[in-house]
């Protein structure tokens, strides 16, 4: 079993940063990739990013590429998202997921509860 606990949303006015932390207990954490998705309301989830265990290997919407960079810290079983350049249209609850290195939100196992981020227009 593995916990992941987000943390670092809040409220942000456009053109602004966050940087959401999120990190995991139980497992041993670099077997797993980590991924990063959001919700909006009424929407769907939407694939953000995710970063190989073993390698490192990361893969981007391509939408959101160019401002959004996540990354990983096996020491202190974490994984990071950098936020750029943030719209209202980026306003979620953005989630971390660690399961099979993916695009895809079925492959992951273990999902944390979520953070909210709010973009003020």
């Amino acid at each position: 079993q593995v916990r992941l606990v987000e943390s670092g949303g809040g409220v942000v006015p456009t053109g602004g940063s966050l940087r959401l932390s999120c990190v995991a207990s139980g497992r041993t954490f670099s077997n797993y990739a980590l991924a990063w998705f959001r919700q909006a309301p009424g929407q769907g989830r939407e694939f953000i990013a995710t970063i190989g265990g073993d390698n490192g290997t990361m893969a981007y919407s391509n939408s959101l590429q160019g401002r959004f960079t996540i990354s990983r810290d096996n020491a202190k079983n974490s994984v990071y998202l950098q936020m750029n350049s943030l719209q209202p249209e980026d306003t979620a609850i953005y989630t971390c997921a660690a399961g099979q290195w993916s695009s895809i939100s079925s492959a992951y196992k273990y999902w944390g509860q979520g953070t909210q981020v709010t973009v003020s227009s």
